[in-house]
């Protein structure tokens, strides 16, 4: 159940900040199996055209809704980054009827079987949906089009949607690059409410914790055996990204990379840009 994944009270240790004028991050805590600390995010961003779209979208809190209503302009999109963050896209989607909900092939599939035992997951239609044969024809909408980058990232073994905001050159994607440990996202938890991590958290942490100055072994290894779902459509998603323009990164578990994105995104993932030159 999708309950066994959410705090208790969300509005009590979510941190919401502006990245930047027009990109609004509402961090909180979640703790994979219980213990390995990776957190959560959900990322705002005001387009050009004065409209919001929101990614990866996390408890619609009082604080949260406020924040939407700071920045004006409609709410146009509800964006799951990936076949995993999903689960508050009904909150979102009834506080905000007009937007429209964007995400990969087999997620409408995956929630309409979990909608029947769980009380979270609605039953509302996608109006866009990334699969791996029309990935390249895919419009959002123009407004959309005229502001992001996008790549459907199917190689991923959690079909991920990675996203570049031009205007702020910025990044924003779930689960194809961690920044652990997840300070920000557990700084309002008391620290007698964190939960232990034991030995296998401790071993994720550090697999998952890119550097610009470090050799990243663990990290590259982690991308290029574990998650890679078919590794050839992997790299060329990477090394097409790896194009764009982007100085900032905001991924939904770690800290948000302020600066200098583009250069540890290619440290991090190396061997899948020289695999694509080859």
């Amino acid at each position: 159940m999708s309950s066994q994944l959410i705090p208790s009270d969300p509005a009590q240790v979510m941190v919401i900040r502006n990245v930047t004028p027009n990109i609004v991050t509402f961090s909180v805590p979640f703790a994979r199996f219980g213990r390995i600390k990776v957190g959560g995010r959900g990322t705002l961003v005001k387009m050009t055209s004065g409209d919001l779209a929101v990614f990866s979208p996390v408890a619609l809190t009082g604080e949260a809704k406020a924040k939407v209503a700071s920045l004006g302009g409609t709410l146009r999109y509800i964006v799951a980054l990936d076949f995993e963050h999903h689960i508050f896209i009904s909150e979102w989607a009834e506080a905000y009827p007009e937007a429209k909900i964007v995400g990969p092939e087999g997620l409408p599939e995956k929630r309409a079987a979990q909608h029947a035992t769980d009380p979270k997951i609605g039953d509302e239609e996608f109006s866009v949906i990334f699969t791996r044969e029309g990935k390249r024809d895919v419009s959002v909408g123009p407004d959309f089009d005229q502001d992001f980058d996008y790549e459907y990232v199917d190689g991923h073994a959690n079909l991920e949607i990675v996203v570049c905001y031009r205007p702020d050159r910025t990044l924003i994607e779930a689960d194809l690059l961690f920044n652990l440990p997840a300070k920000e996202q557990y700084s309002r938890v008391p620290e007698g409410a964190l939960p232990s991590s034991g030995l296998l958290g401790r071993v994720f942490e550090g697999a998952q914790s890119p550097s610009l100055t470090g050799n990243n072994t663990w990290v590259k290894r982690f991308s290029w055996y574990m998650v890679a779902k078919d590794r050839d459509s992997l790299n060329e998603s990477i090394a097409r990204i790896a194009g764009w323009d982007f100085e900032k990164l905001i991924p939904c578990h770690g800290d948000v990379v302020e600066e200098r994105a583009k250069e540890l995104y290619s440290k991090v993932f190396e061997w899948h840009l020289k695999a694509v030159k080859k």
